[in-house]
């Protein structure tokens, strides 16, 4: 590895499973000091028992005003100061237009828009003297809806919205904070792999990257090292821009 996140301090959201774990993983790798939140304490405690001294975990209802302040505050007593946010916490709901109930919506809305919004809100406040890079996690489902993920699709597509406006923020207030969106397609995941149908296997959903065939879905490795590229100084003339993850998907209309 080569430190491409040498001596940076992150915090990862939904970092105890999925891509968040991959996050997690290659920031460390990478040089960064990595606080992880997760609502699920146990394998959060668990794992940073398991990654050593530069990893973190706190518990984290990312719906919360009130949690969102107080881990901010936990990774700055730790850690000095914070460099990178990746808002990566998230759910998937099944419901199209007709079936789907608004409750649902309403949580899809709250836990995969309202989160990124305090994120991006208390993380610019945390790295505004300083500079820094966040990373919100979105879908190419924000331009090419999901019939059966409505609420899913228009979650996603108010976090690019968000990022624009919060990378806008950054620039006319002089800010050296970089703001970004990654929109992925299907990622090979715990919460993916629940909502496939039966007989439906991993190998029939997985692309083959190296013949550029296959499925549609990605391993959550891949993912991760576009979040790394986004949180090091490597992209730093980057900030507004919404990262396609999806081999052409869009174009094609499917």
């Amino acid at each position: 590895m080569t430190g491409r996140v040498q001596s940076k301090v992150a915090l990862v959201t939904g970092g105890a499973s999925g891509v968040g774990l991959e996050v997690v993983k290659l920031l460390l790798a990478e040089g960064a000091k990595v606080a992880f939140s997760d609502i699920n304490e146990a394998a959060g405690r668990q794992l940073a028992a398991e990654l050593g001294e530069r990893a973190m975990f706190v518990r984290h209802d990312v719906s919360s005003e009130e949690d969102w302040t107080g881990v901010i505050a936990a990774v700055q007593q730790r850690f000095g100061v914070l460099n990178v946010l990746v808002n990566n916490a998230g759910i998937l709901l099944a419901g199209d237009m007709e079936s789907g109930r608004l409750a649902d919506f309403r949580r899809l809305l709250q836990i995969n828009t309202e989160s990124v919004f305090i994120g991006c809100q208390q993380g610019m406040a945390a790295m505004k003297e300083k500079g820094g890079s966040i990373v919100n996690m979105a879908s190419v489902s924000s331009w090419l809806p999901v019939e059966q993920y409505a609420g899913y699709s228009a979650s996603k597509a108010a976090v690019a919205a968000l990022t624009r406006a919060a990378a806008l923020n950054c620039r006319k207030q002089g800010y050296a904070v970089r703001v970004n969106s990654i929109h992925p397609d299907g990622i090979y995941t715990p919460m993916m792999q629940a909502s496939l149908p039966r007989g439906v296997s991993k190998e029939m959903v997985l692309h083959d990257a190296a013949n550029n065939r296959g499925g549609r879905a990605y391993m959550p490795e891949r993912i991760a090292q576009l979040v790394l590229f986004l949180a090091s100084d490597e992209s730093s003339v980057i900030s507004g821009s919404e990262l396609r993850a999806d081999n052409s998907i869009l174009g094609m209309g499917l």
